[in-house]
């Protein structure tokens, strides 16, 4: 990644949809093993910071300041990349997780009870296949 104080091409942030209040959520995922370790939240400050400085850095909405994972706790998230949805209002981030991501202690903010059972199985698509050959 660039050096702290860089600038990300302006572009790239006009495809950003940030919210009313200026932020954006971010998912951090880790990059090899695909898990989904947290979500936060990031203005157009917090986004240059991670896609310039290679650390995480979100805006925390509770202390209204900046915050970049791992400074205080040492579970630092290092960055290997960065993706936006289509509709550019979700930032995937995906990173190189030291430690716990999760403020509770453990590996994912997503650990907890499934909320809902899986309901049904996916439609069957042997059919169509089978009319399109």
């Amino acid at each position: 990644m660039s050096a702290s104080g860089t600038s990300i091409d302006p572009a790239i942030l006009e495809r950003v949809a940030f919210n009313a209040d200026g932020l954006v959520p971010a998912i951090i995922q880790q990059w090899d093993t695909l898990e989904v370790l947290m979500m936060g939240w990031m203005d157009a400050e917090a986004f240059r910071r991670t896609l310039t400085e290679g650390r995480v850095t979100f805006w925390s909405r509770s202390r209204q300041e900046y915050w970049r994972k791992g400074d205080t706790s040492g579970n630092v998230q290092y960055v290997k990349g960065a993706a936006l949805d289509c509709d550019g209002d979700t930032l995937l981030v995906t990173v190189d997780q030291l430690g716990v991501a999760c403020h509770t202690g453990t590996r994912t903010c997503f650990d907890g009870d499934q909320l809902a059972p899986v309901v049904g199985e996916a439609p069957s698509t042997a059919h169509d296949r089978s009319e399109a050959s």
